[in-house]
């Protein structure tokens, strides 16, 4: 049953984008903040039926900025995926990294 199991189980990375901000800065316009990381998921049961909503980039960058009270952007942004599948259920992941910033 173990080994089964263990068949029935794996995870996936994928690389996403790089975009230089969330929005556009004027340069020297910003003060930045610190790295953030932030991450938004779905999960669906059998792999197949969604229990939850999310896995869309725009939370993941929202997630982000709540890091740090005073950013309205992001600069030196990377996204990335991933998927865990297990027996009964699922999750997909968009993270997102960068520098917070708060413009000027």
């Amino acid at each position: 049953m173990l080994l089964a199991a263990t068949f029935t189980t794996g995870c996936m990375h994928q690389p996403g984008g790089i975009a230089p901000s969330t929005k556009p800065l004027a340069p020297g316009g910003y003060t930045e903040l610190g790295k953030v990381r932030g991450q938004d998921c779905v999960y669906h049961l059998l792999g197949l039926i969604p229990v939850t909503g999310g896995n869309e980039m725009r939370n993941a960058v929202e997630d982000a900025l709540r890091m740090k009270p005073l950013a309205d952007a992001l600069v030196e942004v990377t996204v990335d995926g991933y998927f865990q599948y297990f027996i009964l259920f699922s999750r997909a992941c968009t993270q997102v990294y960068g520098t917070a910033v708060e413009t000027k």
